[in-house]
């Protein structure tokens, strides 16, 4: 439980694995990863470089990207197109919430920080980021979309 909000048990692990420090793609992908058969270890080391919009270039958000990954670990036998779609899905999903699926816009940014360096997890960091209900909300996008009866 944050706040007020009840989060499911995938949205509760994936905001406890991103206040530990992993990023926000990891949290996301992680979160469904060991449910559908995926160790936390490889889970974790498949999805880290898409943090911070791909590679901290804050390009596609990492949380949603995390989400997008689940599609295919989740429906191993869907055709390309059918993973698109899903993916769009979500996208949609997530942008009823959010301007965008575009890590630096979701920031607030006008460009790139320019560096590699993840800023330091300081309770200063977690004030001046929405990561957190970003996270939240690409875990929801993806279980409205992939573990609803109805999409």
């Amino acid at each position: 439980m944050i706040g007020e909000i009840c989060l499911s048990k995938y949205s509760e692990r994936a905001v406890e694995l991103f206040m530990e420090g992993k990023n926000c793609s990891q949290a996301v992908f992680v979160a469904f990863a060991t449910d559908l058969g995926l160790s936390e270890e490889m889970a974790l080391s498949v999805s880290v470089g898409l943090g911070g919009g791909v590679g901290r270039m804050r390009e596609v958000c990492g949380a949603v990207s995390g989400a997008a990954m689940v599609v295919g670990l989740k429906y191993p036998e869907l055709s390309k197109g059918e993973v698109y779609e899903k993916v769009q899905l979500i996208a949609d999903e997530f942008k009823k919430t959010n301007h965008s699926i575009v890590c630096k816009e979701l920031l607030g940014l006008t460009q790139p920080e320019n560096s590699s360096i993840p800023e330091a997890r300081t309770s200063e960091y977690y004030k001046k980021r929405p990561c957190v209900k970003i996270v939240e909300d690409a875990v929801k996008a993806a279980e409205k979309v992939l573990f609803s009866e109805v999409n």
